[in-house]
């Protein structure tokens, strides 16, 4: 196989993968009224059990980029998509809290971070050349991006159509052909060994994560990516309760998540390709600098259906198009061996944040009954994130013909 057919055949099998893991998750939002009303649990303990597989879904990507890193991502990805789709298809019969963060806050979410960034990115950048990374990571998030534009709407109609348990389902059946996309991902023996063999020097595991705990550039990076899953969780989790209070329609927040997924795909790409020639500390500073200018701009206008719209466009822009350019410094700080494992945990205080931002927004609109501290909590947050990304110590990247 050519090295330009093996460089596509890898970075869309990726991109497949994670458009459905991502697509699955981040639908999530659309259930929450149907459980509530089915169940009777109430906002605030459902937001936990999805606030809950905000945290499990963070920290499940470091042990399985471990484990990918020990065994192969392929397997890795099997277990997840097994996992994924028990923990969606018992769902329905879950009619307690503690039933509910078992399936959906532990299974759903494990399973889910077995098939996501962390392990497909890490598999992507171990088997390919250093000018390449960026733009297949943001390929790859690009894929989770298109996912949410299809299943957002997807599954706001099997909803309408034949009820969430249906929806829910469908959707667990679905994630099983995550298996079939993984093919390409095996390894035949001795190309695993090479891969998975330490690097010069014999640096082990263990080593390489002292030595990245002790970068100050590495904790600016889990700094600014906690924010982003607070922002993220939140609006996944409760947008649909944002457009309700509107007394706009259930179809505006399940087109405006469309609409997010959509635009990330632009931003995706876009800071793939931006970071084989720009600064990707930069890149995250300006990212997290609009998203508090767009939230400002967002409350101060009219809630209409456009607004809804043309805000979830912005976003979209910034939504998960992080993920390249947070991956890509933590390959060029440290190395593309052990990138599964050290971006899985930079991915873990994503989810820290993820579980705030979930189960944080359940209880203001329990207790104020509306996310205006939730907004003004978002703005805080994305411009302390943009100030944090300033110290990282980055070189300026050179491209290959002028280094030539």
């Amino acid at each position: 196989m050519s090295a330009q057919r093996q460089f596509w055949t890898l970075v869309i099998s990726s991109a497949a993968i994670l458009a459905i893991t991502m697509g699955v998750r981040q639908t999530t939002g659309l259930f929450v009224s149907p459980l509530n009303s089915s169940t009777g649990l109430g906002i605030v303990a459902i937001s936990f059990a999805l606030a809950v597989g905000q945290f499990v879904w963070g920290a499940a990507q470091p042990l399985f980029g471990m484990l990918a890193d020990r065994v192969g991502s392929f397997r890795v990805i099997v277990f997840g998509a097994i996992l994924l789709a028990f923990g969606m298809a018992i769902t329905p019969w879950m009619d307690s809290s503690l039933g509910l963060i078992f399936a959906m806050g532990i299974l759903t979410a494990a399973g889910a971070g077995a098939g996501s960034f962390s392990i497909l990115i890490g598999a992507a950048a171990q088997r390919l050349p250093a000018d390449r990374r960026s733009f297949a990571s943001g390929f790859i998030n690009a894929g989770g991006s298109f996912g949410q534009f299809v299943f957002a709407p997807l599954a706001q109609a099997l909803i309408t159509a034949f009820g969430w348990v249906v929806a829910m389902l469908a959707l667990a059946a679905t994630t099983l052909t995550t298996i079939l996309m993984a093919l390409p991902l095996r390894q035949t023996k001795a190309a695993a060994a090479v891969t998975m063999a330490p690097p010069p020097g014999g640096m082990t595991l263990g080593e390489q994560t002292r030595i990245a705990f002790r970068d100050p550039s590495y904790w600016c990076l889990h700094a600014g990516f906690f924010t982003c899953g607070f922002h993220i969780a939140f609006l996944v989790t409760h947008l649909p309760g944002e457009v309700a209070l509107c007394g706009l329609p259930a179809s505006v927040s399940a087109g405006a998540l469309a609409i997010i997924g959509l635009a990330n795909i632009v931003g995706s790409i876009g800071a793939g390709w931006l970071g084989q020639t720009k600064r990707m500390k930069m890149i995250l500073v300006w990212m997290y600098a609009s998203r508090a200018v767009a939230i400002a701009i967002y409350l101060m206008s009219p809630k209409t259906d456009l607004t809804f719209y043309l805000f979830a466009a912005v976003l979209g822009l910034t939504w998960l198009s992080t993920v390249p350019p947070t991956a890509g410094l933590v390959g060029k700080l440290f190395g593309p061996r052990y990138l599964a494992t050290l971006f899985g945990l930079t991915l873990f205080s994503h989810q820290i944040g993820g579980f705030f931002g979930a189960w944080l927004g359940g209880i203001a609109i329990d207790s104020t009954g509306n996310y205006n501290w939730m907004w003004y909590a978002d703005i805080v947050l994305a411009s302390l994130a943009a100030l944090v990304n300033l110290p990282i110590k980055e070189e300026k990247p050179v491209l290959a013909g002028a280094a030539a």
